[in-house]
């Protein structure tokens, strides 16, 4: 068939070796804003053409190069699609996935201006969870073996739009009972050997105003202490004296000296974001697992890392919180009191609530209990006999009696969020430390070396400390103990309710249970 005038021919752009139809003609114009949809020509799919309207198009599946590349060169908005397709371009929403710890995921779209609260807030609502707002997003970086708190008010969009499209990296869901503990016991986290209060406070200023220095940008605390850090471009690690300032992060060259001239400049946190490393010592080869480092936001590379590792948890959580606070300042308090003015604001009994009052039917007439300690009681007891109703009837067909009340309890522990059956020693504690290491953070679990025992791993002075509960058996009735017997409970959860509130044998009451959720 003969060429036709202004026709693509055979060998003309990118060697092409067919012929087109004068109706394709239209396919290889610059579509005007007032375009409209074009006739389907025969082996064709749809289309969006990118640019200021949204235009369907419908071309042939062999793509003449001429128009291929006017198409990679028009104006285009979206979202950067990962590897992992954590977010998939869209003009007005993205769609992100998150992950819980064990590995559960769930994808969600989500306006561009969502800050990580609102995800949790989200999550929170799907998964009727307890909010005690203490969920938190993770930024988690499996390629550089790192991991940080998002905090409540960035964008979580912007947050992924730095990731890499071949990297493995995730967000994560979970509870960080230390997130703003710090608020509530500043001296737990800044010792006083590693603080130092600017000369402008003549020494006047104590440990109690010290988150207040830090909030405030006219007089500033100053964190220092030896640090190890790796040496650009080896493997070897070195100690060094460090001095954390507003103005960043500094490296003394010579011992202790805080002189101008002996610091030399490491970081500052305008643009760059404080991570904890995870598996320091198998990972990164540093002398201890308590290692952090600073990362631009602006580089994903492993060579643009800050690798940093201190001798123990409670230096490393000081240095890593110290940066958070000069990183967002006031922002961070925001973050902190803005759940608890929206509980004042709303209260939670409505008056319907007030007109609830305790009765006792255990009579043959119904009666008001007016008695608050009497009502308690009650309430109390009828617990207890609900659990020994539901221990009767899961262990009427078992054998013997202590038997029983063995198998009965286990059906009572599997329903509690603290209990977490086969979970290992190192599992536990890997658990609560992502969970946040404060005080009173616990859970209970089966023994691995003591069939039919469980144990306690409970978190005290940013440690995991693990005590064994004990069966102990009197006139064929089972109980379980972690004083050897002097203090005896029926199941679990009593003896979670008597710790939560008593210290009794233990370092600390329990306060926050490490929780796990199916997304």
């Amino acid at each position: 068939m003969p060429s036709s005038p202004g026709l693509l021919s055979a060998g003309e752009i990118g060697k092409v070796k067919r012929r087109w139809s004068p109706s394709w003609l239209p396919l290889f114009q610059t579509p005007s804003r007032n375009s409209f949809p074009l006739p389907s020509p025969p082996w064709s799919r749809t289309v969006y053409y990118p640019g200021p309207k949204v235009v369907q198009l419908r071309f042939p599946c062999s793509l003449p190069k001429a128009w291929f590349t006017m198409l990679c060169t028009q104006p285009y908005v979206g979202c950067r699609v990962s590897s992992d397709a954590h977010v998939r371009a869209s003009p007005n929403r993205g769609v992100i996935k998150v992950y819980n710890e064990d590995n559960t995921s769930r994808a969600v779209e989500v306006p561009p201006d969502i800050t990580a609260r609102d995800i949790c807030q989200l999550f929170v609502l799907k998964n009727h969870c307890i909010d005690d707002h203490s969920w938190t997003l993770f930024e988690h970086l499996s390629h550089l073996g790192i991991e940080r708190t998002i905090e409540d008010h960035e964008s979580v969009m912007e947050v992924l739009s730095g990731w890499g499209m071949e990297t493995d990296s995730r967000l994560y869901f979970r509870k960080n009972y230390a997130k703003y503990e710090f608020f509530n016991k500043p001296l737990d986290f800044f010792p006083d050997h590693m603080v130092s209060i600017s000369s402008e406070t003549n020494g006047m200023m104590n440990h109690s105003q010290l988150i207040q220095t830090f909030l405030n940008s006219s007089t500033c605390p100053e964190i220092h202490g030896h640090l190890h850090a790796k040496e650009q471009g080896r493997k070897s690690w070195k100690k060094f004296y460090f001095v954390l300032r507003r103005s960043g992060l500094y490296l003394s060259n010579k011992g202790t000296s805080k002189e101008p001239r002996h610091l030399q400049f490491i970081a500052e946190f305008s643009d760059s974001d404080v991570y904890t490393l995870l598996s320091a010592k198998k990972i990164h080869g540093a002398p201890t697992d308590f290692g952090f480092c600073v990362k631009s936001t602006k580089s994903g590379s492993p060579r643009d890392l800050k690798l940093l590792c201190a001798d123990d948890e409670q230096t490393r959580t000081c240095w890593v919180t110290a940066i958070r606070l000069f990183k967002c300042g006031m922002q961070l308090y925001q973050n902190y009191i803005q759940p608890h003015q929206k509980q004042k604001a709303s209260p939670m009994r409505s008056i319907s609530d007030n007109s609830l009052v305790a009765m006792d039917f255990s009579g043959h007439k119904s009666r008001v209990i007016e008695n608050p300690s009497e009502a308690l009681s009650v309430a109390v007891e009828e617990g207890l006999s609900w659990r020994r109703k539901s221990c009767h009837r899961l262990s009427s067909h078992e054998g013997p009696s202590t038997s029983q009340s063995h198998l009965s309890n286990i059906a009572l522990h599997m329903a509690q969020p603290w209990f977490h059956s086969k979970l290992s020693r190192d599992e536990a504690h890997r658990l609560i430390t992502q969970q946040g290491l404060i005080d009173g953070v616990f859970l209970l679990r089966d023994s691995q070396s003591n069939p039919k025992t469980f144990v306690l791993s409970l978190c005290h002075t940013q440690r995991v400390k693990h005590f064994q509960i004990l069966p102990v058996e009197d006139e064929g009735d089972l109980f379980y103990s972690l004083d050897d017997g002097h203090t005896r409970f029926t199941d679990l959860i009593q003896l979670v309710e008597f710790y939560q509130l008593n210290r009794g044998v233990l370092p600390c009451k329990l306060k926050h249970h490490c929780a796990r959720i199916t997304l």
